[in-house]
């Protein structure tokens, strides 16, 4: 039977515990002791307000100790079901995840608060509209503050006008009755229908069209305005094409671009591009140096007339391009004004 170890310091795990944190922070490392309960942080803030100097050799002690205690542990598990659900991300199907949740949150062993703060911003919205105030407040109050900012964007104005004021009234809300109202607003977010397609319809139109022949495009948002003008603009906002260049890129970007063209595209794209797209060739070898415009202005006469088809090609070529460094986030396309999305 192996003997328990015999402890040399004389402290209580309390102590021990708050000597460990006092290391850790006087090394300038962060602790997010915001996340233990709220009678753990009183009671370690007690011990360290109590505890006077403590000598080398019991702080080597209990440092030793922790150590030993971080070696004996083989693998650990977050303990709850929102870390459980949190290490699962990416590996469990989205409705399975947000179930868990559900159930967690409404029998009282998860935080309602984080799965509703995982909620979709126009779901969110949904809810400021249809609860009372009082509950609209306390929800916005439990929010991080850019999800709570995206939300009242979405909300009539005198009803954001109301909402804000009654969240100087949300201070007292004790724990209890802010979970009871967690819970409530799940079961109201639940309730409201969803549609089991994912992502918006105006965004999957227009993600289609950016890939599709012009005079198909050209075609659908034709038809569009006739049957509905409104969600033809608002395809018109998500679509990207060769024409949009000179609206949507900053001069500067272009020749980081054209580094990321094969040089026989851009010579084609150039070369072919005809009409409404003509505006783009002049936009992107003036962004250029004049020796290197020269250059590629040689090459487009040399390779003579190319045809509709492979000028198209060529131009979706270049768009792609723009798209995947807008991704990476090596360049930031230039916001669409309504009037340019309504004529384009």
């Amino acid at each position: 039977m192996a003997m328990a170890a015999i402890d040399k310091t004389g402290l209580t795990a309390k102590q021990k515990a708050a000597v460990i944190v006092r290391l850790v922070l006087g090394e300038g490392e962060d602790m997010e002791l915001a996340r233990l309960p709220p009678g753990l942080q009183a009671e370690l803030a007690q011990e360290m307000a109590m505890m006077g100097l403590i000598d080398r050799d019991t702080r080597n002690a209990v440092i030793g100790e922790f150590c030993d205690m971080l070696e004996a542990v083989g693998v650990s598990f977050p303990g709850d079901i929102d870390g459980t659900l949190d290490l699962l991300d990416g590996h469990l199907s989205p409705d399975t995840t947000d179930r868990l949740r559900r159930m967690a949150a409404l029998n009282g062993s998860g935080d309602p608060w984080d799965r509703i703060a995982a909620l979709s911003t126009p779901l969110l919205a949904e809810l400021a509209r249809t609860e009372a105030v009082e509950i609209a407040a306390v929800m916005f109050s439990k929010l991080p503050v850019p999800r709570a900012a995206e939300v009242f964007g979405l909300l009539p104005s005198d009803l954001a006008r109301q909402i804000a004021y009654a969240m100087s009234l949300t201070g007292m809300v004790e724990a209890p009755a802010l979970r009871r109202i967690g819970q409530a607003l799940i079961q109201a977010a639940d309730a409201i229908p969803r549609s089991a397609l994912e992502g918006k319809a105006v965004d999957k139109v227009g993600a289609i069209l950016n890939f599709s022949p012009s005079a198909t495009r050209d075609s659908v948002l034709a038809g569009l305005d006739d049957d509905d003008a409104g969600f033809a603009g608002e395809v018109r906002k998500t679509i990207f094409t060769w024409a949009n260049i000179p609206s949507r890129i900053d001069p500067r970007d272009i020749a980081r671009i054209t580094r990321e063209v094969e040089g026989t595209v851009l010579i084609k794209a150039l070369a072919g591009a005809k009409g409404a797209n003509e505006p783009t060739v002049e936009f992107l070898l003036s962004g250029l140096s004049s020796r290197l415009a020269e250059t590629m202005r040689e090459e487009m006469e040399a390779l003579g007339r190319v045809s509709a088809r492979d000028a198209e090609e060529a131009m979706d070529q270049v768009v792609a391009a723009i798209r995947r460094m807008e991704a990476a986030g090596d360049l930031f396309m230039i916001a669409l004004d309504p009037e340019e999305a309504d004529e384009g």
